[in-house]
């Protein structure tokens, strides 16, 4: 099993050059656009989980020059142009929080923020998640960008096979939660990956509490760049664990609603790594760690409860609309995958096809796939390189040129083996496309 999760592009090494890729386009893009705006990407691109057009990539714009700081946090310490808003817990579900605004000397507030400014029933000026939501709804269009409807707090685009959730944040500093984060009692992250998380701070982005009568007001208090960090730092087995789950939500649940994300799947696995010792963790078990997966997963669902691995307190499942008849349906399904041991995977399509498929042409093909995926990670990055600042690209660029020409030649080793075997698609740019899906 663990073979077959390698040669599907979920071993170490191609992780780790997904991670270091995006890391990569990150800094290129930052220091190219000189805005007060940084780009972080986040989600399963950053964790280096899934190819070039296989999900959407999570790009998060986190706005400088502006802090929200916990209850009991002294300002004084931060530059006087630093906008700053108090944390206001008290008044909101868990995780969540209305943001204040901390009056000081000398303050010069961004128009931007300005314009999301609201006052509460008592008088106090807050920050309004869905106005600041909607002052960069109006943003400049890239060339190309289809907009989509606002998904929590993301505002989808596309851009040709491209699909990205944006969403716009501001950095938070909160000691207190991170510190009780940090000093529970665990046996994973070690302590080196904890004060890590711990440096790395946090951020709150524009979205409230579904069942909130306020959450138009709310902001949703999140751990991101900590989260990548987190991922990083799994084993290969709690990795693969991850991968399954999600494919068993995506192929096998298939939520409509997003009554159940990956993001519920990722904090289960997160929780398993926390409460049990590393060593249990080994090629040998990676059946036993699926249905002890798949155990919460049922459970979350049959108790609509499942506590957020950073701040417990806060139930991932609360609100998440799942009805009574959806929640009999999926306890049935897990409850028989669990009782089906490993024939159970063969329910997942891209597990059943490599099965059927290895070791040949799975082991030749996938290499090949891996090699292609890597080149496009190469290009993008180059690209943005030589690139100027009126957006045009200098396509004369020996490297871009040597990449496109062994990307062309990828392509047609695998179009001559396909037409070999049989097969009768010719479409170079769709098998192109079908390899990095």
């Amino acid at each position: 099993m663990c073979t077959l999760m390698n040669c599907l592009g979920y071993g170490p090494p191609i992780r780790q050059a997904r991670r270091d890729a995006y890391r990569e386009h990150d800094r290129l893009m930052n220091a190219r656009e000189h805005s007060n705006i940084m780009l972080i990407t986040t989600g399963s691109k950053a964790e280096g989980l899934t190819g070039v057009y296989e999900s959407d990539v999570d790009i998060m714009y986190v706005l400088e020059g502006i802090m929200c700081l916990e209850n009991g946090v002294d300002s004084d310490k931060l530059p006087r142009e630093t906008t700053v808003f108090t944390l206001n817990t008290g008044v909101c579900y868990h995780g969540h929080s209305r943001l204040n605004l901390l009056e000081r000397r000398g303050d010069i507030i961004p128009s931007k923020i300005c314009d999301a400014l609201c006052e509460d029933e008592n008088g106090r000026v807050l920050l309004s998640s869905a106005l600041f939501v909607d002052v960069f709804k109006d943003r400049t269009s890239a060339p190309n960008e289809i907009r989509h409807e606002r998904a929590g707090p993301s505002m989808p685009s596309s851009s040709g096979p491209f699909h990205i959730d944006n969403v716009f944040s501001l950095r938070c500093y909160c000691p207190v939660i991170l510190s009780r984060w940090a000093e529970r009692t665990r046996h994973w992250p070690p302590p080196d990956i904890v004060r890590k998380v711990v440096t790395m701070g946090s951020f709150v982005t524009p979205v409230g509490f579904k069942g909130s009568e306020y959450h138009h007001l709310e902001w949703r208090i999140c751990f991101n760049t900590g989260e990548n960090e987190l991922m990083s730092s799994l084993n290969n087995t709690q990795v693969y664990i991850y991968v399954l789950l999600k494919m068993v939500v995506k192929d096998v649940l298939k939520p409509v609603k997003k009554e159940i994300t990956s993001y519920t799947v990722k904090n289960i696995v997160l929780w398993l790594a926390e409460n049990n010792p590393q060593a249990q963790f080994n090629e040998s078990s990676v059946f036993y760690w699926l249905r002890e997966g798949l155990e919460n997963l049922r459970t979350a669902i049959l108790k609509i409860e499942l506590p957020y691995y950073m701040i417990p307190e806060r139930n991932l499942m609360a609100a998440c609309g799942l009805d009574e008849g959806q929640k009999c349906t999926w306890v049935n399904t897990i409850t028989d995958m669990m009782n089906e041991g490993s024939n159970a995977l063969l329910r997942l399509p891209r597990i059943r096809k490599a099965i059927i498929s290895h070791p040949e042409p799975l082991v030749w093909y996938n290499k090949k796939r891996i090699e292609m995926e890597l080149l496009h990670l190469k290009l993008w990055n180059r690209i943005t390189q030589c690139t100027d600042e009126n957006g045009v690209v200098n396509m004369s660029d020996p490297m871009q040129c040597a990449i496109l020409s062994r990307i062309n030649e990828l392509a047609i080793e695998v179009h001559t083996r396909m037409n070999r075997e049989g097969s009768r698609l010719n479409d170079l740019i769709e098998i192109l496309n079908m390899m990095i899906m």
